[in-house]
């Protein structure tokens, strides 16, 4: 239902067409129930809902409720395997020792306690084949009843929801906007525009689609339902849409099985290479990158039979070896294994992007003399290169004055290898003139405001978000790096699952590190309880779903804390029904379920690949604690990780993005500053219209402002 998924991803309500009447009670009731899942209506939504009909009111008001429970993971029911937690969680040996002597006792034995530990510490047992182990031994009613209400505080979540404009205005200005994003897009924001795709098909198209893989979901559904195709204007172009077609990867990271195309589509698409290499023969350099691909492409298209398109046979001729094609990377990294820096500047001249991506090794691989030549180079190509690219140029420059303490590269899939930084730092002269070239560059790009700016001091430590892979779809999500400040006294993580086909044991755990990044402790199935942090208990059957909480009080030790998920056995977090993880925040006398919604400060999807998530880190600060996200996935092992095997692993990565310096909304306003006024949000509404940059925009800005908030801050990303 596009109602529900524009919701969700802008937290706008769109107006509903029915019939007027008089539904006041209905609005008041919707009230409640929202300030029970953390959120509120705005004054012109409670409005809006109460000049409809009561039929339509209901339906509109169940609508919205539905959307906001499924936001903040409430749409499930969270049982915890020990009913009273977070207390009367026992100690870890007495929980083994209480279910093997219930195991002997099913037999028909005795045991002494010290017989007991010993049979567990030989290994003769399986203990998650214990009796009652594993699964819960109570129903989510009997929970609810043995806790107390949650007890309101002045901390909890309110998240406005406002009123929007038509579903069809709501969705074209949606897809409109996810369209011609000028980064790229995460899964989650992919799936809702291939959605939108459909229903706006026939309706207003962006002017430009600067990001190939948004052209491929497009033409993906433009190719099935007999659209023209759009804005495909390279060999590669071509291929990403045949793999989004066929069910694969059109970012081209993993190699696509393609599928049987129909006629009519494999005219199109021949049709297309055809035009493209017709108009520009140098794009056949492109195909050499990924001649298999092609090949494999080749057998599905049957080129061979459409002599009326010679350049787009060309392409498959290119792609086995029977045209032999020199490509720009191919020319220069000849240049630079032969050492000639220079030479491969040139050839690098006329790809600006790939010359910017390139510059940090041609820099330090140059001469003296060389490297200013590089420099020159690197400043015509600023002007031609997109904000996206420079962006990511200024970051990294700024982590290159010293060696970082490990290098990480983290892949579009979100896994990290960590290994050494081995690279010669640059001259901070060198550094400091990259700098300055980049910071005009990018002030110049930036649009002129004609309102002051008003910012959230909150917003200022988002990491920009120059690509939607560096994070998960969810609720109060942030792009790797970002750091939010954490108030309250109680810490709770949350991670809820729920198997597809086979049994599928998830395990919550929490790594506890000291200011070296070195383990300081940890807290998982096999440690119920470590200096105050407190674990649920171990679930390892999700039929049903099920889901696992770790409670860290604000005082613990440890400088840093680093929650995790790992996948005992079973089924990936890409190929489970459902998965998730998220945070809470509450005072010490909340009391109120294991679970609830007024509490969740943030919950992310976990749907990426490998069999351990890191969504995020907890960082202490002379100020209090950071939540601080990381969104990575390690490979692990098949089957049985476990927190004790990865302490290593894991410090390695928490530390080398700790280290990293990344570029935030604070730099953006920063370039800001010099070209127009702008002002910090303390609470008050301005009197005049403003541009609102936070994390939420306050209700009644006057007419006429803009806000700027966490689903539309890609839209800062200069072009």
């Amino acid at each position: 239902m596009l109602e529900k998924l524009i919701i969700q991803k802008t937290l706008r309500v769109p107006v509903n067409t029915g019939a007027a009447g008089d539904s006041t009670a209905v609005a008041r009731q919707l009230d409640v129930a929202l300030l029970d899942v953390g959120f509120s209506a705005s004054r012109a939504l409670l409005e809006h809902i109460g000049a409809l009909a009561p039929a339509p009111a209901m339906d509109l008001a169940a609508m919205v409720v539905s959307a906001v429970r499924e936001l903040v993971g409430d749409h499930v029911q969270h049982n915890a395997y020990f009913i009273g937690f977070p207390d009367d969680v026992p100690d870890t040996a007495e929980f083994w020792t209480d279910r093997l002597r219930a195991a002997v006792f099913t037999g028909g034995g005795t045991a002494t306690d010290e017989q007991l530990r010993d049979a567990a510490a030989s290994g003769a047992v399986n203990l998650l084949d214990l009796p009652a182990y594993g699964t819960y031994q109570h129903t989510y009613a009997e929970l609810l009843a043995a806790h107390d209400e949650l007890i309101t505080a002045a901390g909890d979540r309110v998240t406005l929801l406002r009123l929007g404009d038509a579903v069809d205005v709501e969705a074209t200005r949606l897809y409109l906007a996810l369209a011609s994003s000028s980064t790229p897009l995460g899964e989650a924001d992919l799936a809702i525009l291939s959605e939108l795709a459909v229903a706006c098909v026939d309706g207003a198209q962006p002017a430009e689609i600067p990001v190939r893989e948004n052209r491929a979901v497009l033409n993906g559904i433009r190719l099935v339902l007999g659209r023209p195709l759009v804005g495909v204007d390279t060999t590669t172009d071509v291929l990403r849409l045949a793999c989004q077609v066929s069910g694969g990867d059109a970012s081209l990271v993993t190699p696509t099985r393609f599928r049987a195309f129909r006629r009519p589509e494999r005219r199109v698409l021949l049709a297309a290479l055809n035009d493209v290499v017709g108009a520009s023969p140098g794009k056949l350099g492109d195909v050499v990158r990924y001649a298999e691909r092609w090949k494999r492409l080749g057998e599905r298209l049957h080129p061979h039979e459409y002599d009326q398109w010679p350049h787009a046979q060309a392409v498959f001729e290119v792609a086995r070896g029977e045209r032999r094609i020199s490509n720009l990377a191919g020319r220069a990294e000849a240049a630079i294994r032969a050492g000639a820096i220079s030479s491969a500047t040139s050839v690098l001249s006329a790809a600006p992007g790939l010359l910017l991506r390139s510059a940090d090794r041609l820099l330090r691989l140059a001469s003296e003399p060389e490297r200013t030549a590089v420099v020159d180079a690197v400043a015509d190509a600023l002007g031609s290169a997109s904000g996206r690219v420079l962006l990511s140029l200024r970051e990294h420059v700024d982590n290159r004055l010293t060696p970082a303490s490990a290098r990480m590269y983290a892949s579009r899939s979100r896994s990290a290898w960590v290994g050494p930084d081995e690279r010669p730092p640059l001259p901070a002269e060198l550094v400091a003139e990259l700098s300055s070239l980049l910071d005009t560059e990018i002030s110049a790009r930036l649009p002129q405001q004609d309102r002051p700016l008003l910012v959230d001091p909150e917003v200022l430590d988002i990491a920009l978000p120059l690509s939607g892979k560096a994070a998960e779809g969810g609720f109060a999500v942030l792009p790797r790096g970002s750091r939010a400040s954490v108030s309250g006294e109680l810490l709770r993580f949350f991670m809820y699952w729920r198997q597809a086909s086979r049994r599928t044991d998830y395990d919550l755990s929490v790594l506890l590190l000291d200011d070296e990044f070195h383990g300081a402790g940890q807290v998982s199935w096999t440690n119920y309880r470590h200096n105050g942090v407190v674990h649920s208990g171990d679930i390892t059957d999700a039929t049903n779903g099920a889901t696992e909480f770790i409670d860290m009080p604000m005082t613990t030790g440890g400088h840093y804390v680093v929650p995790q998920v790992y996948i005992y056995t079973g089924e990936s977090f890409d190929e489970v029904a459902e998965s998730m993880f998220g945070y809470q925040t509450r005072t010490q006398g909340q009391l109120g379920a294991p679970f609830d919604a007024r509490t969740v400060r943030a919950r992310s999807h976990l749907r990426g690949q490998g069999r351990v998530a890191l969504p995020m880190v907890f960082a202490r600060s002379e100020d209090g604690w950071q939540a601080v996200w990381l969104h990575l996935y390690l490979r692990g092992t098949p089957s049985f990780n476990r927190v004790e095997d990865n302490t290593f692993t894991t410090a390695d990565r928490v530390r080398a993005l700790m280290e990293r310096r990344y570029l935030t909304v604070a730099y953006l306003v920063d370039r800001w500053r010099a070209r127009a006024e702008v002002m910090t949000w303390d609470g008050r509404l301005p009197d005049e219209p403003v541009t609102f940059i936070g994390i939420q925009a306050p209700e009644d800005l006057p007419d006429g402002s803009e806000a700027y908030t966490l689903d539309r801050l890609s839209e800062l990303i200069p072009e």
